[in-house]
This record gives C-alpha cells, sequence and structure tokens, in this order.
C-alpha cells in the first residue's frame, strides 16, 4: 500500500472533501508532486492490474476549451508528455494529503464536441514505451554482465533519466552464458525479471521497481460492511481458470549439457489446490536462459506458483474510494457472517467524488510449498 497517514485512512470511512488532480507533465520526471500544466478534471479514472504488462492505464476527460493540440508541442499532443494524476483528502483544518498514482504517457487526446467540448485522453504508464521500444538490431550480452548492467541498459536507452529500485542484490548477479536480444526490449527484460523470481512495475512516484512478492497474508487494509465500513456492493465467483498448483521452471541454452530444472507444487493437504488432492495436477511451466542452476529454477518457480495459488475464488467489489491500494496488497474483506482475506488483482481509482472504487480479487492462503 502507497504511505499514507493514519488520519487518512481513518478519514476514508467517514465523510470527507475528496480532491484530485491531472497535471501534463514533461516525460522522465520522478516524485509525488512534479511540475507541470494542472488540468481541469470533469471525470476519469486510473486502472490498475498486476497481472498486465501495463500495470496503470488512464481514462481521463478534461475541460477542452483552448487545450485541442494543434502543434506537436502543445500539452496535450501524444507525443512523448505524460499526465501525473493524484487523488486526496482536504480535512477540515484545510490541510491535504495527496496520494500520486503515477505518471502515464498521453496516448490519445478525442474531442467529440469541436471546437470547445471536452477532450478525453487515454494514456498509460511507462512500460508502454518499453513495449514500443523494439530493438532495430539484435544485441549480446556476453559472460560476466551483471544483471543489474543489462537491465539498466535496456531500460535507459528508452529512459535516459529511468530511477531503478531492486529489494536485494540481484543486480549484481552476473550471467553464466551469453544472450541475445533479437528484437523485442520488453519480453527479454521481462524473461530476466521473471527467471529471478520478481515482479516489476513503474510506481506511483514514476520509479521502475523490481521486487518479490511479499508472502506476508497480513491485511494491510479491512474493507468492511455496515456502519463505519467502506463496502458498497460485493459479488463473488468459485473458478478454476487461472489457478495452478505446480510449477516447472527449465534453464534453456545450448551450452548447458543437462538444463538447470525445478518443479515446486502446492504441499499443503488442506489447501483445495493440494497437488494430490481431488483438484488434480494443474502445473504451469516457464523456460528461460537466464536459468542457469537447479536453485534459480526453484526461486523462479516459487515466485511464479505464488502469483497463481489460492483459493480458485474471487470477489469483485466496490467501496469508499482508498487511493493508496495497488495490486497485490492484501485486505480484509468482512461482510455479514464472514471475513476473507484476499489479494487485490485488479483496481479502479476514479477522479471523481461520486465514483467508487471497484476491484478484483483471489482469497489469499497460507502457500505452502514444496519441491519435487
Amino acid at each position: 500500500m502507497r504511505p499514507v497517514s493514519d488520519a487518512f485512512l481513518r478519514t476514508i470511512s467517514g465523510s470527507h472533501q475528496m480532491v484530485a488532480e491531472a497535471r501534463v507533465v514533461a516525460p522522465g520526471q520522478t516524485g509525488v508532486a512534479p511540475d507541470g500544466l494542472l488540468l481541469a478534471v470533469e471525470s476519469g479514472d486510473v486502472q490498475l492490474d498486476g497481472t498486465a504488462d501495463v500495470r496503470s492505464t488512464v481514462d481521463l476527460t478534461v475541460v477542452g476549451e483552448g487545450m485541442w493540440p494543434s502543434r506537436p508541442a502543445d500539452p496535450l499532443a501524444p507525443y512523448g508528455n505524460e499526465l501525473h494524476l493524484r487523488r486526496g483528502i482536504k480535512f477540515s483544518s484545510g490541510r491535504t494529503e495527496w496520494v500520486s498514482l503515477g505518471y502515464h504517457r498521453i496516448d490519445s487526446p478525442k474531442q467529440d464536441e469541436v471546437p470547445n467540448g471536452p477532450i478525453r485522453l487515454t494514456a498509460q504508464d511507462r512500460m508502454a514505451g518499453l513495449k514500443d521500444a523494439q530493438l532495430v538490431a539484435a544485441r549480446q550480452y556476453l559472460t560476466g554482465s551483471t544483471v543489474g548492467s543489462v537491465l539498466e541498459h535496456l531500460v535507459r536507452e528508452v529512459y535516459p533519466a529511468a530511477v531503478i529500485e531492486w529489494d536485494d542484490e540481484t543486480p549484481s548477479t552476473t550471467l553464466r552464458r551469453s544472450l541475445m536480444v533479437e528484437q523485442d526490449r520488453h519480453a527479454f527484460l521481462a524473461e530476466l525479471v521473471t527467471a529471478h523470481g520478481k515482479i516489476w512495475y513503474w510506481d506511483h512516484r514514476g520509479v521502475l521497481v523490481i521486487k518479490g512478492v511479499s508472502p506476508s497474508t497480513s491485511p494491510v487494509y479491512t474493507v468492511s460492511h455496515g456502519a463505519g465500513g467502506v463496502l458498497v456492493r460485493l459479488s463473488r465467483e468459485l473458478s478454476r481458470d487461472g489457478v495452478r498448483n505446480a510449477c516447472v521452471a527449465v534453464g534453456e541454452g545450448a551450452d548447458t549439457v543437462v538444463p538447470a530444472r525445478a518443479v515446486v507444487i502446492d504441499n499443503d493437504p488442506a489447501s483445495p489446490t493440494f497437488f494430490y488432492g481431488p483438484f488434480g495436477q494443474v502445473p504451469e511451466f516457464f523456460s528461460s536462459p537466464f536459468i542457469v542452476d537447479n536453485g534459480q529454477a526453484r526461486v523462479a518457480a516459487a515466485a511464479i506458483l505464488a502469483r497463481s495459488l489460492g483459493l480458485p475464488y474471487s470477489v469483485d467489489f466496490s467501496m469508499v474510494p482508498n487511493p493508496a491500494l495497488e495490486p497485490w496488497d492484501p485486505v480484509r474483506i468482512t461482510y455479514p457472517g464472514r471475513s476473507e482475506t484476499h489479494r487485490i488483482e485488479r483496481i479502479t481509482v476514479p477522479l471523481t467524488a461520486a465514483g467508487e472504487m471497484t476491484a478484483t480479487t483471489r482469497e489469499q492462503t497460507l502457500i505452502n510449498l514444496r519441491g519435487l
């Protein structure tokens, strides 16, 4: 969860004054309060999806009078400028506490009523730039190069001022074989990250974060029903779709006689997805030249499985917005007769006072994994 004060969390569940802000900013800034041109917001939302390549997208409508981009250098032209969004609370004391919702490249302005009607903007976070920037010629990274230097080189060709944040010493790990990037920059980087048991995304500060998903099931927030609660509506579904109870990770490469390999399973007999239980054996497979030994294969397999493991039970809900929540946060959902801990997979943050926050989750269980 993004950092907010206790007063912010207490105030959300009661009557409060919501504020939202959108600015056009020059590309490459970081921080939660960048300089830029303030826009007049009419409506919109920020959608975050922890399972998507591009984690955060924006659909925003602003006052259009005098704002249509008739020249490439105009603020709303889709030639590199970004939107920075934030939502917050204005307290009775007059103080405002903001929560940054991140930086998003303007992809498309649209105006249905010319010349001064509202302008609808769509935008994506900076991962879209890495997906677009495919290589025009193949490139080789030699044995002995560090994982961090490879990633930094490919990212900073697109974003020269990128701030990159790892959660451990993985970037100092060296390549044990030479690797070739043929064309797809993003796919190569995504495989590198996954092979080291990580997820990656551009966060609310404009920082590229590379980290492991926390195994903690301690809720960071409670979505409760009734007086003083924030839950508005709730629906639920049981489905096997997307649920795996094993992961097989293998290395690849001509210079490996016996490829590195690991199999990790759901080893909890009490779990409904127990590998040897009635759910059946439903493995996921991952192969990568970045995997060079069995230990690394196990790390990758465990991280991949942890993201898809859990009860095949998902909940969609609407709530009074808490813009500090983000994908993979564990939350407690309480309603009459039941309390459950879920991990958020997708969440939508409205930019107007009338909007409700919506989210999709998967019920989270304690993870008990074992290698075969």
